[in-house]
Formats: structure tokens, C-alpha cells, sequence
């Protein structure tokens, strides 16, 4: 039973109910409403389910005053305080309990079929939320009584860590696509740029050497280059020609002088 510190939640209310006096069963094949006189019922009014702990109360209280007309506390569902007929939905055999202890089974009914779906499932989720709440308790309990895994240490006991000490790992060095590495510079030189480039030209024919050897000269500035080559180039030559003592002039074979070698 419920205790007396836990509060009291209400489940569901259903304004209109019936109540009907039920004859005893006569075998074993269950209720049917079709025994009762459904036409004239015993009492009606409202129908209130509350929970108080893990136990439901259906209470059947007067539409006007709220007065309590009788109330059947379920401890589970479906169960022996709540049955349902053979013959129908809407209709329940329901066992009540006074203050005394002492019980009577009646008959209780809805006009409607969504009152009678809206009974089930309040009483359903509420005994669903019972028996999780008991597997719980159930996995707690076991875990307590269950041997406890000592992690301390013992006494003498210590620990090492080796902090930063870590394999380092050797990266690969990258390769060329024709497979050969890449020479590193020269310690402490300097790279000579490259020397600028002497776009070659085709020499005109005849007469342009000059205007050839200009444009060299445009694009080299080593190269120093004369203004008249025709008298220069060949100046030295005719120079030094003019040094040359001239040859003995040859005698006419007929004059009889001949040249001895």
C-alpha cells in the first residue's frame, strides 16, 4: 500500500460512469454485461483514477457534491480488482473496498467507447511506469550487493609515467619525378643570375654587315664594334704588306739568266 508522506496525482477523470449490482458468477467463463439490466442502472456519476506511490485508486464520487460513493485501489493491471466482460468494451467488474476491508464486486460502465480507451490507457502507462521504477530498484540493489573493484594503491605501491619521451617518427623526404634529389647551394656563396640571353639573327646578304654587327652591338654591350669595318679590318694588313721587301723580279728564261734555288 501507499504510504503516508507520497502525494496523491490524479490520472484521468471521466464526468458521466454507470454502476450496476452484478449477479455471481456461475462457472468459470468470465462476465457478460448482457446479465445486467443495462437499461436501468444502480448509480451513476463520476469516475476518477489517482495514484498514490505505485498504487491506483478508481474512485466513484457524485457529479455535484464530490462526495466518495465507493473506491477499489489496484495494485495491478489486469488483475483480480479490475476484469474486464466477455461481451464488450465499455463495460468493467470492478471490486470495491471500504474502509473495514471489506470488498463487493460491481458492475461499471461508459456510455461512450473513447471514455472506456481513456480508462485503459491511464491505467496501463501508470502500472508501465511501476514496473520500470521496480527494475530499476532491482539493477541498483544488485549493483550494491555485487564486489566492489578496489582501484587504490596499496601501500609501497607507486606509479611511473614517462612524460615527452615519445618515438619520434621520420618523415619522408620527397623524391623528383626522374628520381634524383635536388643539390643544395654552395655554404655560404651566393647564385650567379644567368647570363642574358643573344637572340640570334640571320645575317642579310651582300651588303648589311654593318647594319648586322649593329645590332649585336645593341644587344652586347661588351662588343665593341667599328663604323667603317671595310677600311678597319683590313688596315693592319696593308699596313704590314707594305713592309714586305718585294719579291725578285723572275727574268726571262730566253734571256739565259737563270735563277739558282
Amino acid at each position: 500500500m501507499a504510504s503516508e508522506g507520497e502525494y496523491e496525482s490524479i490520472l484521468c477523470v471521466k464526468p458521466d460512469v454507470s454502476v450496476y449490482r452484478i449477479p455471481p458468477r456461475a462457472s468459470n467463463r468470465g462476465y457478460r454485461a448482457a446479465d445486467w439490466k443495462l437499461d436501468t442502472p444502480d448509480w451513476t456519476g463520476r469516475l476518477r483514477i489517482t495514484a498514490k506511490g505505485k498504487v491506483a485508486y478508481i474512485k466513484l464520487e457524485d457529479k455535484v457534491s464530490g462526495e466518495l460513493f465507493a473506491q477499489a485501489p489496484i495494485t495491478e493491471y489486469p488483475g483480480i480488482a479490475l476484469e474486464t466482460v466477455s461481451d464488450s468494451s465499455r463495460y468493467f467488474v470492478l471490486r470495491i473496498q471500504d474502509d473495514n476491508g471489506r470488498s463487493a464486486f460491481i458492475g461499471v460502465g461508459f456510455g461512450d467507447r473513447g471514455d472506456s480507451f481513456d480508462f485503459n490507457v491511464a491505467l496501463q502507462d501508470h502500472f508501465k511506469w511501476v514496473k520500470q521504477e521496480d527494475e530499476l530498484s532491482k539493477s541498483s540493489q544488485s549493483a550494491d550487493t555485487g564486489p566492489k573493484l578496489d582501484l587504490g594503491f596499496k601501500e609501497g605501491q607507486t606509479i611511473t609515467l614517462n612524460i615527452g619521451q615519445g618515438k619520434k617518427r621520420d618523415k619522408p623526404r620527397p623524391q623528383s619525378s626522374g628520381g634524383f634529389g635536388l643539390l643544395p647551394p654552395p655554404p655560404g656563396g651566393k647564385i650567379a643570375p644567368p647570363p642574358a640571353s643573344n637572340h640570334n639573327t640571320e645575317q642579310p646578304s651582300g651588303g648589311a654587315e654593318t647594319g648586322c654587327l649593329l645590332e649585336l652591338d645593341s644587344s652586347n654591350s661588351n662588343t665593341v664594334v667599328q663604323s667603317n669595318p671595310s677600311s678597319d679590318l683590313w688596315g693592319d694588313f696593308s699596313s704590314s704588306a707594305s713592309s714586305v721587301p718585294p719579291p725578285a723580279s723572275r727574268q726571262d728564261p730566253s734571256s739565259g739568266n737563270w735563277v739558282q734555288f
